[in-house]
């Protein structure tokens, strides 16, 4: 009697990281909010709102292993890199302030800076990048 190849697809484990970063990600945003009471700005929101069903959506795909998962994870990747670059640039004063979005409750330029120098569109820029990244290399990894 032989036993079954439990060796993972190759484009799991890039999968796996990218669902790690956006847990990751998420349970920060919650904790930044809800346990050390900054409220979002409306650009963290949109950030939120692609970050937090990236979480789902990935460990859906990953238990089994879906290759398909990249065509539904990558647009909401894609969508909260664009906003967290959008909200970066607001951030260093590229986006002149007609065009910010935050007219009412919390201002989109007002940051919290971790360790002095790490504000928070910066790391949301860094975990979409991250993202965006690990499932590109799970799609072609998938694709071999």
């Amino acid at each position: 009697m032989s036993t079954p190849d439990r060796t993972p697809h190759p484009g799991w484990t890039p999968a796996f990281l990218a669902w790690l970063v956006a847990a990751v990600s998420m349970l920060a945003a919650l904790f930044i909010g809800e346990v050390m009471g900054y409220p979002p700005c409306v650009l963290c929101w949109y950030q939120r709102i692609a970050m937090f069903p990236l979480v789902f959506v990935l460990a859906a795909g990953l238990f089994p292993y879906d290759r398909n998962l990249v065509r539904y994870a990558l647009p909401l990747a894609i969508a909260g890199w664009l906003v967290a670059a959008y909200h970066l640039a607001l951030v260093a004063g590229l986006i002149p302030e007609s065009a910010v979005p935050c007219r009412q409750g919390v201002s989109c330029k007002d940051q919290v800076v971790l360790f002095g120098w790490l504000n928070l569109p910066l790391l949301s820029l860094l975990a979409f990048t991250f993202i965006v990244a690990m499932l590109i290399v799970s799609y072609r990894k998938g694709s071999k």
